[in-house]
């Protein structure tokens, strides 16, 4: 009988439902599992793209349970999607000193309210920079950064190589359909580049989540 994956405490699922972001409950359920399975390496599980925890906090519930830590790593001024004027701009989330988005106080609030603050280590900084001076291999790798080829590309090729054998690279918002150009073609490229590498196998695939393992060498 296939034993059913482990589910994020409640508290955790409570702070998901509650926190902004995107994601919804099924895919984040997926998610969840796959850290899960990743945290058995005993190695960090790494996010790409925070915005306000929506998804960290599954991370951190996981790392929690296998007694590592979840690394969250986004520059905090909202991908190009969430800019003013586009569909998921959401005005709460500019500082009005600045004039820009801060989703970094959102973040943060989100991670306190679940409890799980000792758990995670947010990285403040743009992908491709943290990815160049990051030295250590990670367990788990998630993106979910900008959707853009050129963001999707720096984030693929930033992090998978950090990726440890048997890890799981994780790739959300992936949609086959030209019609979703903007919000997954990207994704949906760098995870055909990933299965064409020969580096990767699937796993699974819940609705926009696509859960792959490291079972090669290469990117």
């Amino acid at each position: 009988m296939a034993v059913a994956p482990a589910a994020p405490r409640p508290k955790t699922l409570a702070a998901f439902e509650a926190a902004k972001g995107f994601m919804p409950v099924r895919e984040g359920l997926a998610l969840h599992a796959a850290a899960v399975e990743a945290g058995a390496l005993g190695l960090p599980l790494l996010e790409v793209g925070t915005y306000c925890g929506r998804s960290t906090i599954l991370l951190a519930d996981a790392a929690r349970e296998a007694g590592t830590v979840a690394v969250t790593v986004d520059h905090h001024r909202g991908s190009e999607e969430q800019q003013p004027g586009w569909e998921y701009h959401d005005p709460s989330v500019v500082d009005p000193e600045v004039g820009l988005m801060d989703t970094l106080p959102a973040f943060r609030r989100t991670v306190y309210r679940a409890g799980l603050e000792d758990h995670v280590i947010a990285v403040v900084g743009r992908s491709p920079q943290v990815a160049k001076v990051w030295g250590r291999e990670v367990g788990l790798v998630f993106i979910d950064g900008g959707h853009t080829d050129e963001h999707a590309v720096n984030d693929y090729e930033g992090w998978a190589p950090h990726l440890a054998a048997g890890g799981l690279l994780v790739i959300h918002d992936v949609f086959p359909d030209p019609v979703d150009e903007w919000t997954g073609q990207a994704p949906y490229r760098i995870w055909l580049r990933a299965l064409a590498s020969g580096a990767f196998t699937e796993v699974s695939a819940t609705d926009s989540l696509r859960v792959l393992r490291r079972t090669g060498p290469g990117i």
